[in-house]
């Protein structure tokens, strides 16, 4: 499994790790960008998953980013652990930029007059938002009652603005993310498939050697 620990983390950690890896982002950023390298797949499909979980970052899907990404590059047939691996463009250092330009996007698209408090609480926002989403979903089968004004003024306020002014520049930054990603990965390839030859071919002669060494002896 390429994403398998030997210890698995527990989930207060795992949260933990999600805001800051243990090793830093720029360690994390090295990893990501590795393990793109090496996947087992055409440059191309790579590349599309790249600019797909790109893409999939600047949605207010929130949670779902790795959902979306998957479903997107089964869609477009790009590589699925490519587009998984690319969600991580957005990150706690990245989300404020990418929220605050598609909220101000956005509510310029619905001519709408911006709300600068909505770029500092967004994310709290969305996490009442799915709160009174749980509510209203357990009122179903308890006696409180169910009250959908609060998510209907989410939407209109926040996710729909969020939404339309993310697809622009999620446009823009994940075809740049393929093709700048595409030469790049192709290049790697083509050195490893080299190495990989080289290697073999110098079994070869080694095995070669070996064999008209043992028929020489007597």
């Amino acid at each position: 499994m390429v994403f398998k620990r030997r210890k698995q983390l527990s989930w207060g950690r795992w949260i933990v790790e999600g805001v800051y890896p243990r090793s830093g982002w720029r360690r994390a950023a090295s990893y990501v960008v590795h393990r793109l390298r090496r996947l087992p797949d055409t440059s191309h499909k790579i590349a599309r998953g790249v600019g797909i979980g790109i893409f999939v970052s600047f949605t207010p899907f929130f949670g779902l980013h790795f959902v979306v990404a998957a479903l997107m590059s089964l869609a477009l047939r790009g590589n699925v652990l490519a587009a998984l691996l690319s969600t991580f463009f957005g990150n706690p250092l990245t989300f404020p930029f990418i929220a605050a330009g598609s909220l101000t996007l956005g509510t310029w698209m619905l001519g709408v007059d911006p709300d600068p408090a909505l770029h500092k609480s967004v994310f709290r926002l969305f996490a009442q938002a799915s709160g009174d989403f749980w509510h209203n979903f357990k009122a179903i089968f308890n006696a409180n009652t169910v009250d959908w004004t609060h998510l209907g003024e989410f939407f209109r306020g926040v996710f729909l603005p969020y939404l339309l002014g993310g697809i622009g520049p999620g446009i823009l930054f994940g075809l740049a993310g393929y093709f700048l990603s595409q030469p790049v990965i192709a290049a790697y390839q083509k050195r490893r498939k080299r190495r990989l030859l080289s290697r073999l071919k110098e079994r070869h002669k080694s095995s070669a050697k070996k064999a008209d060494e043992d028929r020489g002896q007597p």
